[in-house]
């Protein structure tokens, strides 16, 4: 069984970053330990970090440090060539990569960039340390700037170059291609390789390709003067300010970098000018060339406008600058979250992942990580798309979780607010949306608001409520919103990052309601721990529920397990474990087990138990031997909402877990609330787990 793959290629720019981001997401959801492993990284005076090691660690959060991750660097392989001792070369490599191999369950290793040699001395380096690693490979082409032809041959070569080496080639992948390409490339490569091997054909998109502001900034050392929040705008072209005003403008394309000489003060206010001007193109930023600023009072001029736009400045000159921005390339940065998430969606959408797993990743998982389980919520979110409204439109950490959901296209969104309103807090924030994808509502502006008005009328008239108080409580968000889902308008709702939990919950208890033969609204926060991951409930609604109420959370959360894919198995909570204790509140835990055995008899569950004896397999066996749950308890039922809420908290702090939640149950569509100290993950796990109540919801 292999447990690494080595992603190879051998020429600049092939974008293999998709494929790295993409496995080792896939890779983190079916094992525990994964490592990350470069062989050689390029490095120089001003680059002094590999940005692909920085991007795989930031992101996933590995646990290892920066120096694990690579064996030497370019300059330390020419060192070691130039020395004759090119056998030193292989010994460091393997001997860095047995030290990962026993530590983790499976090891990802991208090999070297282009480094200028030529093609076939990289794929002679990829393949060389390969087999001596004894790993199989994925191959990775580029079809940018090749005739289709080209791309199909290249990519043959380096197959068969691997194979004659004896290193297992599991698969090939094409990337930037021509989308009227893609069809008849997979078909040729398919036929000119070996059945069993995967075959992967990927489109050229746009926005990985197109570098941003930023990384023209770092690449000439340029000074950023105004508009560090738009600096992740996305670059296309290029246009050269050195003529007149008059036939300047029509060079003028969407989301070019205009490069002038920093005292063109004509240049530079007719682009920013023409940038907010609906007759012309929007332009990603300026480039001010000749180490020249503009005066005092043109700067003054521009940092009073609304919407300014990235404004750099360098010392070189124009002629100079304009050649090396046409060499700059696009890469993923650690910091550049939307380009991650567009790579990860983008492996998703055009990389057969589940013949990619059923071939090559047959291993096993033992246990559940919360890596693991976070992949399977993006898994179970993406087989139905669900339509989730996000009432608190102009919050900042809604809008960045917005974004990032828009970006891997898994639910469709709707924020409520102003639309302008929306658009400034998204500029200012500094962050992209792509306004196509994610829907703004004003309420009070809405086709539907007298429906909504007069729906809310007939339904809550008997409760002295009027028409122009039903108008009134329209105007409100979360009314608004749950009205959109209680007309079918939308399939759940996420909120509370401004509201309060009542202020959140309260319309849904009055006209979603509860579902048949459920009686008590209640939730559950999936604990994601260390090494598993544990559903608490009841932490965030019911106060003192009773023994009745109790059992009814206790299945609706052992459903909740089950359909989240978590074996049920309940611990009924207590200061007190069997038969041991006595007292009212041992004895209301007691008879809720009882009631829970006697309506769900195949149920694991047990109870009353300490917390202690129901997670620890040691306690569990000395304080209940024969129980099925003690020591191994997934869901775990709180007595009353102070013990819950502050022990969900406890954990949550002194481990470091990831608590996601809390997750309403019981009422007839979904609608979440957040903790108003939330962040965007939570939001974005939240809005995930809503849309997956919807399409449970839907089947039954």
């Amino acid at each position: 069984m292999n447990r690494a793959i080595y992603i190879a290629t051998g020429e600049p720019e092939s974008g293999k970053s998709i494929i790295t981001l993409g496995l080792m997401r896939i890779l983190l959801g079916r094992t525990r330990k994964v490592g990350y492993f470069r062989p050689i990284i390029e490095v120089s005076e001003k680059r002094k970090r590999d940005n692909h090691i920085d991007t795989v660690l930031s992101h996933f959060k590995l646990n290892m440090n920066y120096e694990e991750c690579y064996a030497l660097t370019g300059a330390e392989v020419i060192q070691k060539k130039t020395n004759g001792e090119e056998g030193d070369i292989l010994d460091i490599i393997i001997k860095k990569y047995r030290e990962l191999e026993d530590r983790f369950d499976f090891i990802l290793v991208e090999g070297t960039d282009f480094s200028g040699e030529g093609v076939f001395v990289e794929l002679d380096i990829n393949a060389l340390i390969a087999k001596n690693l004894g790993i199989p490979v994925i191959l990775v082409g580029s079809g940018k700037d090749k005739a289709q032809e080209e791309l199909i041959t290249n990519l043959l070569l380096a197959y068969d170059s691997f194979v004659d080496k004896e290193v297992k080639v599991l698969g090939v992948v094409a990337n930037k291609v021509g989308s009227e390409d893609a069809v008849g490339i997979e078909k040729v490569l398919r036929e000119k390789t070996s059945n069993d091997i995967f075959v992967g054909v990927i489109p050229m998109i746009k926005t990985l390709n197109s570098p941003t502001v930023k990384e023209f900034a770092d690449e000439l050392e340029a000074e950023l003067l105004f508009g560090e929040e738009f600096v992740s705008n996305q670059v296309e072209s290029s246009a050269v300010g050195a003529m007149q005003l008059r036939n300047f403008l029509p060079h003028l394309k969407n989301n070019c970098l205009v490069i002038t000489p920093g005292d063109r003060a004509d240049i530079i206010l007719s682009s920013l000018q023409a940038s907010l001007s609906e007759s012309y193109p929007k332009i990603s930023g300026i480039m001010l060339t000749g180490g020249l600023v503009p005066e005092e009072s043109i700067m003054k001029l521009i940092e009073g406008l609304k919407e300014t736009i990235p404004i750099l400045a360098v010392e070189k000159g124009t002629f100079e600058v304009a050649n090396e921005v046409g060499a700059i390339r696009s890469h993923i940065y650690a910091d550049n979250e939307q380009r991650i998430y567009t790579s990860l969606n983008t492996f998703d959408k055009y990389v057969n992942i589940e013949d990619l797993t059923r071939k090559y990743l047959t291993f096993k998982p033992k246990g559940l990580t919360p890596r693991m389980f976070q992949y399977n919520l993006l898994k179970m979110a993406q087989k139905e798309k669900k339509h989730i409204v996000l009432p608190e439109g102009l919050d900042d950490r809604i809008l960045m979780a917005a974004a990032r959901l828009s970006v891997l296209d898994i639910v469709d969104i709707t924020l409520l607010g102003s639309e302008s309103a929306v658009r400034d807090k998204v500029a200012e924030l500094g962050i992209f949306i792509n306004f196509d994808k994610i829907k703004i509502i004003d309420p009070v502006h809405s086709l539907h608001f007298e429906d909504y008005a007069n729906t809310y009328y007939e339904l809550r008239k008997k409760k002295n409520i009027n028409l122009s108080m039903a108008k009134d409580l329209m105007h409100d968000v979360s009314f608004f919103g749950t009205m959109m889902v209680y007309k079918g308008h939308a399939d759940g709702m996420v909120s509370g990052a401004v509201n309060t939990t009542q202020h959140t919950i309260r319309p849904a208890l009055q006209f979603i309601k509860t579902k048949p033969g459920v009686s008590v609204v209640s939730s559950v926060f999936f604990m994601c721990l260390e090494d598993r991951v544990s559903v608490f409930g009841d932490c965030a609604i019911n106060p003192n529920p009773t023994a009745e109420q109790l059992a009814e959370i206790a299945i609706s959360s052992a459903d909740s397990s089950a359909a989240f894919g978590i074996e049920p198995k309940v611990a009924m909570l207590s200061y007190s474990s069997g038969s041991s204790g006595h007292g009212a509140d041992v004895e209301k835990v007691r008879e809720a087990t009882e009631i829970v055995k006697n309506l769900r008899p195949k149920l694991k569950i047990e109870g009353p138990i300490q917390y202690d004896a129901a997670v620890d397999a040691k306690v569990g066996k000395k304080k209940l031997p024969n129980s099925k749950v003690a020591g191994e308890a997934s869901v775990l039922i709180f007595p009353d909402l102070n013990t819950g809420n502050n022990t969900y908290k406890a954990v949550q702090r002194e481990t470091g877990a990831i608590a996601i939640g809390p997750m309403l149950q019981g009422l007839n569509k979904p609608v979440n609330d957040l903790s108003r100290g939330c962040t965007v993950d939570d939001i974005f796990n939240t809005v995930i787990i809503t849309s997956i109540q919807a399409q449970s919801d839907e089947s039954k």
